[in-house]
């Protein structure tokens, strides 16, 4: 890329620096105008007092200055946390419909195994296993991991409820049937798993 490309965030900053910068420059000439105008006045304050004065307008105006550096700093920081938050987020549309893919691909896992157990379907079984386990390991790489459901507490923030059913084995309140896998793509759900709710024994 080439480094001369101008960023929003950098220019934001610059424009924060050049706010401090302009701070620190008004406050010191309003010290030397408060300097000039008792000159000029004749003030009755003596030259100790004139100085302790002067010295407290340095003070605030030098508070001021940094008051504007730290901001413009926490904006900076903001500002590349958003970038890399847009980076790091930025393939969740692909993301989703990969998932789609690897989907249908445990289906047809899933069809082969209920299938008559011939030489064909193994073969069928064995070849779609390894493509969805290479897909798993791919999305892995880039944050992509499945989210707990089965026989889990069924959680609002991860899950989502298709249905309930009574189950004997699963307590009531817990995933009795997973319908659709969810993920979480850097521990944010981009798909909640879809699930049937145990209402407990019938």
């Amino acid at each position: 890329m080439n480094e001369t490309t101008s960023h929003p965030e950098n220019d934001d900053v610059r424009e924060e620096a050049t706010e401090a910068r302009s701070a620190a420059e008004e406050a010191a000439d309003q010290a030397h105008e408060s300097l000039d105008a008792a000159n000029e006045q004749n003030a009755p304050e003596t030259r100790d007092e004139e100085m302790i004065r002067l010295r407290g307008e340095v003070e605030a105006a030098d508070k001021r200055v940094l008051q504007a550096q730290a901001e413009a700093e926490n904006f900076r920081k903001r500002m590349r946390r958003d970038y890399e938050d847009q980076l790091k987020f930025a393939a969740m549309p692909l993301v989703n419909d990969i998932l789609q893919v690897r989907d249908n691909l445990n289906r047809a896992i899933e069809a082969a195994n209920a299938s008559e157990s011939t030489d064909t379907a193994q073969g069928l079984r064995e070849g779609v296993a390894m493509v969805a386990k290479q897909l798993d390991d791919t999305l892995g790489k880039y944050g992509v991991e499945p989210i707990p459901a089965d026989g889990e507490e069924f959680d609002p923030n991860v899950h989502e409820a298709i249905s309930q059913m009574p189950h004997p084995e699963i307590e009531s309140g817990k995933v009795a049937h997973v319908a659709v896998s969810g993920f979480t793509m850097h521990g944010r759900v981009i798909r909640p798993a879809q699930v049937v709710v145990s209402t407990g024994a019938p």
